[in-house]
C-alpha cells in the first residue's frame, strides 16, 4: 500500500523528531536545511503508519543497509519498503514482495538529464508530449522506483533500466493538482 504526505510543511519537526527513531533523528538532523529535515521525518512517519496499519508494528523500525546501501527494517526480513520524497511530497510503500517507489515533482526537466537518462525512444516520447516534463517525470520514476526496488541507486546504465521489466510492474499516479507524479515498482 503506498502512503503519501503532500503536506509536509504543516509537519511539526520538534514533534516528529521526538516521534522517529534515533537513528533516524540523527540522519535527519544532518540535513542542513529544514525543508529536508521534514520530509526526511516525514517519510520515515509514514513508514511507521504502515507498519502499524498493515502489520501490527508500533515499535521505530531500525534500518539496516544491504551492499548497496538499500535499507531493512532489523528483524523483518519479511518486509520490503521503500521511502522517498521531494519538494512537494513524502512517500512510503510497504509489502511482502520487492518494492521501490520514487516521488519526482513536475517542474524538474531539463534536456542535460533526459538525454543522459533516457533512451532515444524515451526522448522521442518526451518530445512528442504534450508537456514534455510530465513525461520526463513518468518516465525517471518508473526508472528510479525500479533502482530502489534493486537497490542499485542510479547509475551509467539509466537508459537502458527499462528493457525487459513488464509495464505491468509499475503503478504511477499523476497528481499534478500537486506538481508530482509518484511510480511504484513491485516485482
Amino acid at each position: 500500500m503506498v502512503y503519501i504526505d503532500d503536506q509536509t510543511d504543516q509537519l511539526d519537526l520538534t514533534e516528529g523528531l521526538r516521534l522517529v527513531s534515533s537513528q533516524r533523528r540523527e540522519q535527519a538532523l544532518r540535513i542542513r536545511h529544514e525543508q529536508g529535515r521534514r520530509l526526511c521525518v516525514a517519510a520515515y512517519l509514514l513508514l511507521k503508519r504502515a507498519l502499524r496499519e498493515q502489520e501490527g508494528i508500533t515499535e521505530n523500525p531500525v534500518f539496516e543497509y544491504g551492499p548497496h546501501g538499500k535499507p531493512y527494517i532489523a528483524g523483518h526480513p519479511e518486509l520490503h519498503f521503500s521511502l522517498s520524497h521531494c519538494r512537494q511530497a513524502a512517500a512510503c510503500v510497504l509489502s511482502r514482495r520487492p518494492v521501490g517507489i520514487d516521488v519526482e515533482g513536475t517542474g524538474r526537466y531539463r534536456e542535460s538529464v533526459a538525454r543522459y537518462a533516457m533512451s532515444e525512444a524515451e526522448l522521442a516520447r518526451i518530445h512528442q508530449a504534450a508537456r514534455p516534463e510530465v513525461e520526463f517525470t513518468r518516465l525517471w520514476t518508473m526508472k528510479e522506483s525500479l533502482l530502489k526496488l534493486t537497490g542499485q541507486g542510479i547509475n551509467d546504465g539509466m537508459k537502458s533500466v527499462l528493457e525487459g521489466v513488464p509495464p505491468e510492474a509499475f503503478t504511477t499516479v499523476e497528481r499534478l493538482d500537486r506538481n508530482y507524479i509518484y511510480t511504484v515498482c513491485e516485482l
